[in-house]
């Protein structure tokens, strides 16, 4: 039984690791510590992505439209969810550019602060901000697009200034910022 065990373990950190091998991002610097030969090879800075740009991050292309903060509520007046804090509402366009069908789901998409605080949509409020639930596990077939609102609910005086847009729980993301 022991040993079940640890090859259970192993077979899910040997999974684990496979599944993350390629999602990093590959403009990071890439650097050696082996010692006194240690180099470090950079690469050019890109322009970041802004409002506006069109960005990829696997099968997705994304498109960040516009964003509005400082929301109170989000639904009708009768079906609706009010903010803790505030709700800043992320206009996004989401392409599927593969050759299979892809789920876009609300919940991979992270928004950040200046201070790199990490905040997760609010799945329940962009249900009533979509009123077709299109950034709610949306399964977009090649060549065809959405248009949705991510939720975050944030501090009142916060402000959000990038997200981070994923094609799925494992891919490596790609940044639009959002000042």
């Amino acid at each position: 039984m022991r040993k079940t065990r640890t090859t259970l373990a192993g077979l899910f950190i040997a999974a684990t690791v496979a599944l993350g091998c390629g999602a990093a991002d590959t403009e990071d610097t890439v650097s050696s510590e082996t010692g006194a030969d240690a180099t470090t090879e950079e690469k050019p800075a890109k322009k970041s992505a802004g409002i506006g740009d069109k960005v990829r991050d696997g099968k997705f292309e994304f498109t960040v439209k516009s964003m509005k903060c400082g929301v109170d509520t989000v639904g009708d007046q009768y079906l609706n969810e009010k903010a803790q804090g505030q709700f800043c509402l992320v206009t996004v366009k989401v392409k599927n550019i593969g050759k299979e069908a892809q789920t876009f789901s609300d919940s991979e998409q992270k928004a950040y602060s200046s201070d790199g605080v990490e905040y997760s949509t609010d799945t329940a409020a962009g249900l009533y901000a979509n009123k077709e639930a299109s950034t709610f596990f949306n399964e977009i077939n090649p060549g065809n697009q959405i248009t949705g609102v991510l939720v975050y609910d944030i501090p009142k005086k916060t402000k959000l200034t990038k997200i981070e847009l994923h094609d799925s729980l494992f891919s490596g993301g790609v940044t639009v910022s959002l000042g």
